[in-house]
């Protein structure tokens, strides 16, 4: 009997030993299914601080670049051009001759007025000589001097006619005719500029009129090399929009230090400043989300993510301007957000 007792007491003992073990290994599998399933909970996300900074609010417009100074070469009769003595990108100065007219046309009488002028001038020779000797009058050497002044006007302004010259001291910008061509009175045959201070000319709406004064700071680019800048200020505000437009003309007057990339005739971005807030807390501006119709951005606060609303100000190329919502130095999410909601555990990788 007491050999019975004991088998079915290490019966007992062996069975109560598995049962044991078996509920340990249970517990065990259920912790590591719980740890598993906070670990996939967990969001990594960016992240950076708040922080104050200059805000520049700005906007870019498209425009033309002129000579500070710009003056055309044009005819005052209709003839046909001979010759075109400039190339372009040639420096010219003020009175060289540029284009050439025929001579021989009926409208310009120049060889007319050349003969009248040349013939008045051996007069007055002449009556010089005379008058010195005491040969002729004072009253004769007058008139012959009058004559001769007269013909010499007469002369010059049809010499004036067809042979144009560089009305300012420049570099040509534009040549529009060729050797061959009928000049026409007022069209404009070539383009001089002075170009070590450019004229930016742009047009902006009646939304942005408001903010421009003179004197404001703008930015140049170039559609060849957008990298570079030039910097220049606002020196005329249209005072009148455009009746097709509805747009106002803004000129911008720019140094010219790099004449190959910014000449007279292109186009080119401008940037204007409408707005420079100093010390304004920021954020980058891809961390602003729309959640439930509120923008706001996501805080991280003991390794959690809370939705906060926000009040926005201007906005930069990459931060806006914080008016409400947040302090210097929290924590807001910059990559990640749309996989957050109010107190999901998250980890910052960076």
């Amino acid at each position: 009997m007491n050999i019975i007792t004991k088998a079915i007491s290490n019966l007992l003992a062996i069975s109560l030993i598995m049962v044991l073990m078996y509920g340990c290994q249970n517990k065990s599998e259920e912790t590591i299914t719980v740890k598993n399933s906070v670990e996939l909970d967990t969001v990594a996300v960016n992240a950076v601080k708040v922080e104050y900074r200059d805000i520049k609010s700005s906007k870019t417009y498209t425009g033309s670049l002129e000579g500070e100074e710009q003056a055309y070469v044009v005819a005052k009769i209709s003839e046909r051009i001979v010759g075109i003595k400039v190339r372009v990108g040639d420096t010219v100065e003020k009175g060289k001759l540029v284009v050439e007219l025929d001579k021989v046309g009926a409208a310009s009488q120049y060889y007319q007025a050349e003969a009248g002028y040349l013939n008045s001038k051996k007069d007055l020779e002449r009556m010089q000589a005379l008058y010195s000797e005491g040969a002729i009058s004072q009253q004769m050497f007058d008139g012959a001097q009058t004559a001769f002044n007269i013909a010499k006007a007469n002369y010059e302004a049809a010499k004036s006619l067809v042979e144009l010259t560089a009305p300012i001291s420049g570099v040509v910008a534009e040549i529009n005719s060729e050797a061959g061509d009928l000049a026409m009175p007022g069209i404009r045959i070539i383009t001089i500029a002075k170009i070590n201070r450019l004229k930016a000319i742009f047009n902006v709406g009646e939304q942005d009129i408001m903010s421009l004064m003179v004197n404001q700071p703008i930015e140049i680019f170039s559609e060849l090399k957008p990298e570079l800048v030039m910097r220049g200020t606002v020196i005329q505000i249209s005072k009148s929009a455009d009746v097709a437009s509805r747009t106002f003309e803004i000129k911008g007057l720019i140094p010219n230090s790099n004449d190959k990339w910014f000449k007279p005739g292109m186009f080119c971005r401008v940037r204007i400043i409408l707005k420079n807030q100093k010390g304004s807390l920021a954020v980058p501006s891809l961390a602003i989300i729309t959640n439930d119709n509120d923008r706001g951005v996501f805080i991280i606060n003991d390794g959690k993510a809370y939705f906060r609303k926000v009040t926005e100000g201007i906005t930069e190329d990459t931060h806006t301007e914080i008016l409400n919502g947040l302090k210097e130095n929290e924590n807001v999410v910059t990559l990640g957000m749309n996989n957050l909601k109010d107190g999901i555990p998250v980890n910052v990788v960076k």
